[in-house]
């Protein structure tokens, strides 16, 4: 086996070449001595899966080698999603769970997400540690193990649901009321993935009227990718339109992103959403608390924040750096433009469930589209759009890449004075008139992700040619 990664949400790997059987007892048995090291074994872990090729079989595994380190394992009994798996370890106050995931990546991964005791994402510290025994593991050998039915017996396995407790602790955290006497026609796209059944169950005790698309398993994900953004909601776009629906809710494999279709078909990404939501919150929320971001989502957050006295957290890209603001710093809101969310009052992890389930709250509670409320902010605080470009590279440049991005420290660019130059996360160079851009690598394959927010469209084309050619990946691909 080579040397296990866990990357910004875990360890991901192709089935059967590197997602095996026998890998999967490594990462575990390298998950239980962290457990044991740490003193966490008492009150057991959850085990979770998704709908991908042979979860449960994997996740069987997992159950087998915990079993065998005398760690309790609270099995859920069917394919669910992640942020239901993170809310298990509150709910029964273990010491964490694994879940069987590769989220919205190609049908042919499969992958380990460990979640901590604080159901949620697993920080550098923990997930280090977990690699370190991992990596023990393999070099040693030895794993334990004990089967099903042996753990049964010593009563260290348990199969569980915990589907009502979860939809309860949904219904406190949106506003059932708003909803009273509102006819709302939504279609619900789980993409075929471990979403299917949570949220139409919760739309239809709200009211609102529900028709599902995908929404039986399919490994393969319909021939596509389980990932809600614009390239891969074409389905939900045309349901949308033919049923003259109200909104259109998707989520990607694991059920922890979010995507949205407006009811004239237009996609509304995750930068939009969330600074809706933000002003939506903020006036019906007594709580009031910092908003937690990622450094490459939105500075509308920024705007609207301030304008309420609140003060914004940056974080580095990962779900976890956000989850832990919302742990310790009392967030009302955390998220990231990729489509991850929670707010405060639920686990920090974050959950597409839950974020679909507030995009309806916002249609019941002002009936408007989205379009209209969008409209409506940009004319308080003017406007802002934002792209991200996926630029694919050969191996062999992306070291000489990085080095250039390094170098890069311009005083203008698009003849707009640089104000101020981040490190935090690759390189984030902000300009006098408030526009941005951040150059990160992908830290798993040869990929650059350079993100663009402005005023215009033609202002934000022109920052994107300048990046590229200075950093030298004109070329898309």
């Amino acid at each position: 086996m080579h040397q296990v990664k866990f990357g910004t949400d875990g360890w991901r790997a192709i089935i059967a070449r590197d997602f095996t059987f026998e890998n999967c007892r490594i990462v575990t048995q390298g998950i239980a001595s962290y457990l044991s090291n740490k003193n966490l074994t008492k009150n057991g872990i959850v085990i979770g899966y998704d709908n991908r090729f042979m979860s449960e079989d994997f996740a069987q595994e997992c159950a087998r080698v915990l079993a065998g380190n005398g760690i309790k394992v609270y099995f859920l009994r069917k394919p669910t999603p992640t942020p239901v798996t993170a809310f298990a370890i509150r709910e029964l106050d273990t010491s964490g769970a694994i879940m069987l995931t590769a989220s919205h990546n190609p049908p042919k991964y499969n992958g380990i997400k460990f979640i901590p005791e604080y159901a949620g994402p697993a920080l550098p510290d923990v997930t280090d540690l977990i690699e370190e025994q991992v990596n023990r593991v393999i070099e040693q050998g030895k794993v334990y193990e004990l089967s099903i039915e042996e753990a049964k017996t010593l009563g260290l396995f348990e199969e569980i649901d915990i589907d009502i407790a979860y939809n309860s602790q949904l219904l406190k955290v949106v506003k059932p009321e708003f909803f009273k006497n509102k006819e709302i026609k939504v279609v619900v796209d789980p993409m075929f993935g471990v979403g299917i059944g949570y949220l139409e169950k919760v739309l239809v005790e709200l009211g609102c009227k529900v028709r599902t698309i995908n929404n039986y398993r399919d490994p393969l994900f319909g021939g596509g990718m389980p990932e809600p953004t614009v390239d891969w909601l074409d389905d939900l776009r045309r349901a949308v339109l033919s049923y003259n629906a109200d909104l259109g809710l998707a989520m990607d494999g694991d059920a922890d992103r979010f995507g949205i279709i407006d009811k004239d078909g237009e996609f509304i990404n995750a930068n939009k959403f969330m600074y809706i939501l933000l002003n939506h919150l903020l006036e019906t929320r007594t709580f009031k608390g910092p908003v937690a971001r990622s450094i490459a989502t939105t500075h509308m957050l920024d705007k609207i924040a301030k304008h309420h006295g609140l003060t914004v957290l940056e974080t580095p890209v990962g779900f976890k750096y956000v989850g832990e603001c919302l742990r310790e710093k009392g967030c009302i809101m955390g998220g990231e433009e990729s489509g991850g969310l929670s707010v405060f009052g639920h686990i920090p992890e974050k959950d597409g469930v839950l974020a679909c389930l507030l995009a309806a709250e916002l249609l019941a509670y002002t009936g408007k589209s989205m379009a209209e409320l969008a409209s409506e902010i940009e004319a308080e605080y003017g406007q802002l759009i934002s792209e991200r470009l996926d630029i694919k590279v050969a191996e062999i440049e992306k070291a000489n890449i990085i080095a250039r991005i390094n170098d890069y420290i311009p005083r203008t660019v698009a003849d707009i004075k640089v104000a101020s130059h981040s490190t935090i996360e690759g390189s984030k160079i902000l300009l006098e008139d408030g526009s941005w851009v951040l150059i990160r690598s992908s830290g798993t394959e040869p990929l650059f992700r350079i993100y663009v927010e402005t005023t215009d469209e033609d202002k934000l084309r022109l920052i994107q040619r300048e990046v590229q050619e200075a950093i030298g990946i004109e070329n898309l691909g």
